[in-house]
């Protein structure tokens, strides 16, 4: 049995060699060539490249590796893509709270950044590649909707300050000689203080009593007809101290010279009082309303009581787009209502006892009802007139201005563009102009035109940062926070043009007594009343609608 199986094996392999060798004489085909050809070609570059045998495992890993690079880019991006999404939500959000937009905006602005988003989000999960394209608009966006949040939010903040109005402040102060060797209240506690009651007594009173209590007990007090009185008084050593409000510091310059240098300051107390707010419910998108610009130069809080230098009121109709700037010059011999008592004092003293004193005064002068009011730091114009690269000023006169203007420079008749200092220097020029405090005013309803008009330019968005620090601190209002809002989303819901035309009150130069300045004889204007008419005349046009032909446009 074993002998027969080695035999047929013997056979079997005998066959098999005489098979291979008939095959390997016989022609190849096409086919078989090109698959030897083939493999021989594939032997030599994995030789080649030091590679001997590379395995369908090695293939396999080199693919995953790939696959996984691919998984984390696209991670990366669709991080990006959320990044984003939340970035505009909050943009959205600051709209929204900043709440001056008109729907159709807001909805145009949603829209677009929803398609920017889907659009980046899709070159994530479509893209074969890293999709860097996206990425960096992802990134790009991202940024800009972050930066455009924090100024939109910052703008909002802003608004709120400056529409806290409605009150106001008076600083109370004692003051001593400037040599004398006391430096608090506590070193002049068995001084003899010099007061007086007739001018906002109550204020004197209260700071009697606030002293009292901070010195545990009552001072010696002299009383005065007057706050030139208390001065006199120690200057010629009759008291050690006087007690005064300081928004009188104007009139005891008037008086003394340069009575801040020759005393000091050694207590402060400031008393702060509600500005009744009759304007809450003007509709500024609709009703015609008037404005109080009161210009001042103070330090510390902007709602501080001081006299007036800049007295223009702005007269505005919404829906012909009509502005009447009334100016009346700061001198003007007028009453005070509810302050005087019949006498009469310089408009720019009305300051002293409020803003609400000035709007009372004006109102009374132009038999018209004052809305709002806007108290401005006009130091503050340089740096919102250079936020918004200048302003091209039309001057009636060309002159040269003063040192006193606190620049000395050459103003041409016809268009100048001013930066924020010459601007003010222009401002403030009454000297070396013909008409003096007459043209000053005028000068000043140029420089806030001037300023209309590029507010309402695209300029206003490429110094929107510039004008918000300026602003902040520097402008007081009434007008609410809504009313603010309503009336700039109304502006864009309606975009036209401005219509503003200018007229000054004019008058004539004198000498009298003034309610504020007690016995001392001081310049003042007496009031032409041709031109109260004239304006009273101008105001009732515009609240009626009329469009004046001889405007200036702002667009």
């Amino acid at each position: 049995m074993a002998e027969n199986r080695n035999r047929q094996n013997r056979n079997n392999k005998k066959q098999a060699t005489t098979k291979r060798e008939s095959q390997s004489n016989r022609p190849m085909t096409k086919g078989e060539q090109q698959r030897r050809q083939s493999k021989t070609q594939e032997r030599r570059k994995q030789a080649a490249s030091g590679n001997p045998a590379k395995t369908v495992h090695g293939a396999s890993k080199s693919t995953a590796k790939k696959r996984s690079k691919n998984q984390l880019s696209r991670n990366i991006g669709m991080a990006l893509a959320g990044i984003q999404l939340v970035i505009s939500l909050i943009f959205m959000l600051s709209l929204f709270v900043l709440n001056m937009l008109p729907m159709k905006y807001l909805g145009t602005v949603a829209l677009l950044l929803f398609i920017v988003f889907l659009a980046v989000l899709f070159s994530q999960l479509l893209s074969k590649k890293k999709g860097i394209t996206g990425k960096a608009i992802s990134v790009l966006m991202s940024i800009v909707l972050a930066v455009g949040s924090f100024y939109i939010f910052k703008t909002n903040n802003t608004v709120q300050a400056i529409s806290n109005g409605g009150v106001k402040l008076d600083k109370m102060v004692v003051a001593v000689l400037a040599d004398d060797p006391a430096e608090t209240i506590q070193d002049a506690a068995d001084y003899i203080f010099g007061v007086q009651y007739a001018m906002r007594g109550d204020d004197v009173r209260e700071t009697v009593e606030a002293i009292n209590t901070e010195l545990g007990n009552e001072i010696t007090t002299t009383e005065y007809k007057s706050v030139q009185a208390q001065a006199a008084a120690l200057h010629n050593g009759d008291v050690q101290a006087i007690i005064y409000n300081e928004a009188y510091l104007s009139i005891l310059e008037e008086e003394f010279g340069d009575f801040s240098s020759n005393v000091k300051i050694i207590y402060t107390h400031n008393i702060e009082s509600k500005v009744e707010n009759k304007a809450a419910e003007v509709k500024v998108e609709d009703d015609s309303f008037t404005v109080y610009i009161s210009g001042i130069d103070v330090y510390g809080a902007i709602e501080t009581n001081s006299r007036s230098d800049v007295n223009i009121m702005a007269v505005v109709n919404p829906t012909s787009h009509q502005i009447l700037l009334v100016t009346t010059p700061r001198d003007f011999y007028v009453e005070i209502p509810g302050i005087s008592g019949g006498a009469k004092d310089k408009l720019t003293h009305a300051g002293i006892y409020g803003v609400d004193a000035s709007m009372s005064t004006l109102g009374a002068l132009y038999d018209t009802d004052i809305d709002f009011y806007a108290r401005v730091n006009f130091t503050s114009l340089v740096t919102m007139i250079d936020a918004l690269g200048g302003v091209e000023v039309n001057s009636e006169q060309s002159f040269t201005t003063s040192y006193d203007s606190g620049l000395v420079m050459d103003v041409v008749q016809g268009v100048n563009h001013f930066n924020g200092q010459q601007a003010l220097a222009f401002s403030r020029e009454r000297q070396n102009v013909d008409g003096g405090d007459f043209q000053r005013g005028k000068n000043q309803q140029a420089v806030i035109t001037a300023m209309i008009k590029k507010a309402v330019s695209p300029a206003i968005l490429m110094g929107a940062n510039g004008i918000l620090e300026s602003v902040s601190g520097n402008v007081d209002t009434n007008m609410s926070h809504e009313q603010i809002q309503t009336l700039i989303r109304s502006q864009l819901s309606n975009p036209a043009a401005w219509n503003i035309k200018s007229m000054a009150a004019e008058g004539t130069g004198d000498e009298q007594y003034c309610y504020s300045s007690g016995e001392t004889l001081l310049y003042v204007t007496q009031p032409d009343m041709n031109s109260i008419t004239a304006i009273q005349q101008a105001i009732d046009a515009v609240e009626a609608g009329e469009v004046f032909q001889d405007s200036e446009v702002a667009q």
